[in-house]
């Protein structure tokens, strides 16, 4: 068990997991309230203005120029001559949840002369840090689901990838707007269309929050500490509401 993030492991798994802890518990807590107030999840269903927006070949051709004049990166899109277009997307991955990687090195017994002769073929779920960012170089019509597979590769995750979603940021009056991509729509395009600004969008990836889990999916031990981490999910969701309350009696007596 960790001091500071609470994270739990078997001993037998403690050297195949690595994390860089943020600090205590509450740390960051304020903002990361601020921008729950703000997020505001619209449905899938609904397209966005740039995916109504459809551009014959020219103006595909003038929105690269466009976006590669915009950019401060080498991170440009490039046109192929067979129309199509390839480019980088950064994707933030905020995940709440743990993930589960296949653990396959040697670990050493804690037993002395007991020495483990086969490797853990378990696997080992640890939580990302906060704020992990990938970028992705992809072609203009590589789809949302392949995006997630990409990324859930480039981490090793062994999870089902239908229990991820990519979503997409978008600021605007100060409100903050997430919506869920569709698995056919192409972020590529949606980056070219919006442009290079990561306030007008940006691309998140998420735990698929459908509301139509199928449980019977999940293997007793995941569903188990599913459990677990709900039981603290909800600990911690009223340690920082007894917290905001008890900040607003305190400016009460205060002002008394």
């Amino acid at each position: 068990l960790s001091p500071d993030c609470s994270f739990t492991c078997h001993y037998r798994c403690r050297a195949l997991v690595q994390l860089d802890c943020g600090g205590p518990p509450g740390a960051g807590d304020e903002d990361d309230g601020h921008e729950q107030v703000l997020e505001k999840d619209t449905n899938v269903d609904e397209p966005s203005e740039w995916e109504k927006t459809e551009l014959d070949q020219a103006q595909v051709e003038k929105r690269i120029k466009e976006y590669n004049s915009q950019i401060n990166s080498n991170l440009f899109m490039s046109l192929n001559k067979d129309g199509s277009y390839t480019g980088f997307i950064k994707v933030q991955l905020k995940l709440v949840r743990p993930v589960s990687v296949p653990a396959t090195k040697r670990v050493p017994s804690l037993q002395a002369g007991r020495p483990h002769p086969q490797g853990v073929k378990r696997r080992t779920s640890f939580y990302l840090p906060k704020g992990t960012v990938k970028h992705l170089h992809i072609l203009s019509h590589t789809r949302a689901s392949e995006v997630i597979d990409a990324l859930l590769r480039k981490f090793t995750v062994i999870d089902n990838p239908r229990k991820f979603a990519l979503f997409e940021r978008s600021e605007k009056d100060e409100q903050v707007y997430l919506r869920k991509l569709g698995d056919d729509e192409q972020p590529l395009r949606l980056r070219l269309l919006a442009g290079p600004s990561e306030k007008v969008l940006s691309f998140i990836l998420k735990e698929n929050e459908t509301g139509e889990v199928n449980w019977d999916a999940f293997t007793l031990p995941e569903l188990q500490n599913f459990l677990l981490i709900l039981q603290r999910e909800e600990e911690e969701h009223l340690r920082r509401l007894r917290h905001r309350y008890a900040r607003c009696r305190q400016k009460m007596q205060e002002a008394l």
